[in-house]
């Protein structure tokens, strides 16, 4: 039962919300609206209010206005055109964003590549988009130099970006790039023409997939699907205002931080204090220090907030309103009692995905509600199936049992999947209720839950990823793509990869079983350091079982069921266990005192 309290507070926001939600029209394909209309329309009318903080700097909207337009006329002038596609790999910084509307204001398209990559996977993601030019970070210019031979670009489509303070004894680009620095205050600072004219069926982003082996796939963004989030996340969610600051520090290359967290602020004008990346004890002093009422995270960054001691800078903090997604339900609580945050806003989504959930009436621990056609099917985990009755149709859930999600494709919740057609096929299932009908499979296990009076809107849960993924560091982790890669390991037979629980941390861990070829002894060392350069850091196994066989099906699909219940327990196991500590590149055995430490939640993970 909800308390006369509640129900009032809850007819509050609703009566906030809903004139929000009646009168949003997500743009048509063949309108005039983007991304960089949306910026230059909101940097004109706040011209002269703080836009963005970062390292000492601080610029007015009309200032970074006049930066992003300087980005534009040069990347016009060193060739880029409407339609083109531009890798940008840079840390969050002032030109990361300059670079991203300069992009945006000409129409082309900016592919947003993970900073951690390297090798194989940040080729992979220059190439699959076939960017014709790459925006380089003279902090990243490494990555990209030890690859540059395989990408089949020219020294003038490099173009290199100064980082202040990075090397200050660098006096500019290298000799394999064009020194972009060295000609952006020489442009014009006037709005490029093409700006008011760019499409919103137009495609302004490639937002990459958690690089699950360091092969992610490029999620298509349309010009409009910016606008149809951001919106929504800015004024039901984060419900930001002109006069509020952002704290951000979030990577923007994930959609977290770029839509509903940057998104937020190109809608409303507040300003974003931006970070390179996130700092636990840094966060509250700077909190206090720049009085940031806005919060946008992600689980794992919350929880550890959550473990750091208490500080006098969390006490009657300003942070108001936090949106984001991951949270769970006991630093939830936490950060309701603890650091005294009125307002969480969880969100449910994906770059590629079609539907969204919303937490708009400030419920705790649940992702809200969503407007889309929604379908929660019964899910064999142990099968790793769905369940279809005896004519073949998919099982629905009964109301709090959890299910696989689906959500329905029509012409308003389109699914725009992926730049390959196969992988964006795969996502969809079809005739599932009706002839012809098209459904979005999520992967993901959520429950329709009850949080007492909603105005009858139905709220959800998240439960799990299901069967070949799971979810860690932030990041989803493909089991089958991360075992593909260990296959290759010479001794290795065949590998079955699952994510198993860990006390005290987010989301699941990655563990392998592997099993031998005839004769083979492993070498723990050479397959560390195997592991260490084919994958990245989230999807590396924190623990290796090595098996004698495995278990197969009938149609000799893996069996993880018994697996994920056993899990690295020893108590359980007679088969060896290694774990890869945290900060550590070597495999070590799991004996009886390390194991120890992690079921007690102290090794750090």
């Amino acid at each position: 039962m909800s308390s006369i309290k509640e129900i009032f507070r809850v007819l509050k926001d609703f009566i906030t919300i809903a004139p929000v939600i009646a009168g949003f029209k997500p743009p048509k394909d063949n309108e005039a609206a983007s991304m960089g209309l949306l910026f230059q329309n909101t940097a004109e009318k706040y011209a002269d209010k703080s836009a963005l903080i970062f390292e000492g700097r601080e610029l007015t909207w009309g200032q970074y206005n006049s930066l992003a337009n300087q980005y534009a006329h040069l990347l016009k002038q060193q060739g880029v055109k409407r339609g083109d596609v531009v890798s940008v790999l840079m840390e969050n910084r002032i030109e990361m964003l300059a670079a991203m509307m300069g992009l945006a204001k000409i129409g082309a398209t900016a592919a947003l590549i993970n900073t951690s990559l390297k090798g194989k996977p940040l080729i992979h993601c220059i190439t699959i988009t076939k960017s014709s030019k790459c925006l380089l970070g003279e902090e990243l210019a490494g990555s990209i130099e030890e690859v540059k031979s395989e990408l089949g670009l020219t020294q003038q489509d490099y173009f290199w970006v100064k980082d202040s303070g990075f090397n200050p004894g660098l006096s500019g680009a290298p000799d394999w790039a064009y020194d972009f620095s060295a000609d952006i205050e020489a442009m014009p600072t006037n709005n490029p023409p093409e700006t008011v004219d760019i499409k919103a069926g137009e495609k302004a982003l490639y937002i990459f997939t958690s690089g699950t082996t360091g092969l992610p796939k490029a999620a298509v963004i349309y010009h409009r699907r910016i606008l149809a989030s951001s919106i929504p996340y800015c004024k039901a969610g984060m419900r930001a205002k002109p006069q509020d600051r952002l704290y951000l520090c979030l990577p923007l290359y994930h959609i977290t931080g770029l839509g509903p967290g940057y998104g937020s602020s190109l809608v409303s004008g507040a300003s974003v204090f931006l970070r390179r990346r996130f700092s636990a004890s840094q966060f509250w002093p700077e909190v206090q220090q720049y009085q940031t009422n806005l919060f946008v995270y992600v689980g794992e960054l919350c929880r550890y907030l959550a473990m750091q001691p208490e500080c006098p800078e969390e006490k009657n903090n300003p942070i108001q309103t936090m949106l984001g997604n991951g949270l769970r339900p006991d630093v939830w609580d936490q950060f309701r009692s603890r650091f005294k945050v009125d307002r969480i806003t969880e969100i449910y989504g994906s770059s590629e995905g079609n539907a969204a959930f919303l937490n708009i009436l400030n419920k705790d621990r649940t992702i809200g509600t969503s407007s889309a056609s929604l379908m929660l099917v019964k899910y064999d985990v142990d099968a790793d199936e769905m369940v279809r009755d005896s004519a073949g149709k998919l099982v629905e859930t009964e109301k709090g049992e959890p299910g696989l999600l689906l959500s329905e494709i029509d012409a308003k919740y389109i699914f725009d999947g992926y730049e390959n057609k196969e992988a964006t096929n795969s996502k969809i299932l079809t005739d599932v209720k009706k002839p012809g009908d098209r459904w979005f499979n999520t992967g993901d296990l959520i429950r329709e839950i009850d949080v007492g009076f909603a105005m009858g809107l139905p709220h959800f849960q998240f439960v799990d990823r299901v069967g070949d993924t799971f979810r860690w560091r932030a990041e989803n982790v493909s089991t089958n793509e991360v075992g593909e890669i260990i296959n290759t390991f010479d001794a290795i037979e065949i590998t079955n990869v699952y994510g198993v629980e860990v006390p005290g941390a987010e989301g699941k861990a990655g563990m392998a079983a592997i099993t031998l070829k005839a004769g083979e002894v492993l070498d723990i060392q050479a397959f560390s350091e195997f592991i260490d350069r084919e994958l990245p850091p989230h999807a590396r196994p924190v623990f290796v079982r090595i098996q004698p066989q495995q278990e197969t099906t009938v149609t000799f699909k893996l069996v993880k069921g018994t697996l994920r219940k056993e899990a690295y327990h020893l108590d359980q196991l007679t088969d060896p266990v290694y774990i890869l500590k945290p900060k550590s590149q070597t495999y070590q055995p799991l004996d009886q005192a390390s194991y120890e430490t992690v079921m007690q939640a102290k090794a750090g993970f």
